[in-house]
């Protein structure tokens, strides 16, 4: 199984994605309760593009046994995936397990502020965005108006 694993891995590294999903699929047959070999499948049907087809594979891998950091990946890949495909809030929902479980993981965040403007929330997103900015931002003209564009992340609309 190992050996592979590790073949379709490498396969869609290189950007052999139908290759790779052969193996996945055949390794899902083989172990079909593995929740890394789901979390693998469902990678690889995103790679495709093939969104629809990577959903069930994300939910059996968060379901099952995954390390934290797949776990945190998986529910990236869904949530992202869920809004890809027009299903605003069953990624919302995801996004904020996700967020839940791993608040300190950014990209969830950011991906999870994409939704909020798929589902017209567009005051929540630019909040969520403005709070990730003037956290992570190396930018020296930012980081020095990292207090104000905290407080103001969520009063966009309020005039003094």
């Amino acid at each position: 199984m190992i050996d592979k694993l590790k073949l379709a891995v490498d396969l869609r590294n290189s950007k052999n994605y139908t290759e790779s999903k052969n193996l996945m699929l055949e390794l899902v047959q083989e172990f079909p309760e593995d929740a890394y070999i789901n979390y693998q499948c469902a990678w690889t049907f995103d790679s495709l593009g093939d969104e629809n087809g990577a959903v069930p594979y994300y939910e059996k891998a968060i379901n099952g046994n995954l390390s934290p950091q797949d776990l945190e990946n998986a529910y990236l890949g869904l949530g992202s995936t869920y809004r890809t495909i027009g299903k605003y809030e069953k990624s919302e929902e995801t996004f904020l397990k996700g967020i839940a479980l791993f608040p300190e993981n950014q990209a969830l965040q950011t991906f999870y502020a994409m939704t909020l403007y798929n589902l017209s929330e567009h005051q929540h997103a630019m909040a969520v965005l403005l709070e990730i900015i003037a956290h992570t931002s190396s930018d020296s003209s930012v980081s020095m108006y990292q207090e104000a564009i905290k407080f103001y992340a969520d009063k966009l609309d309020r005039t003094w």
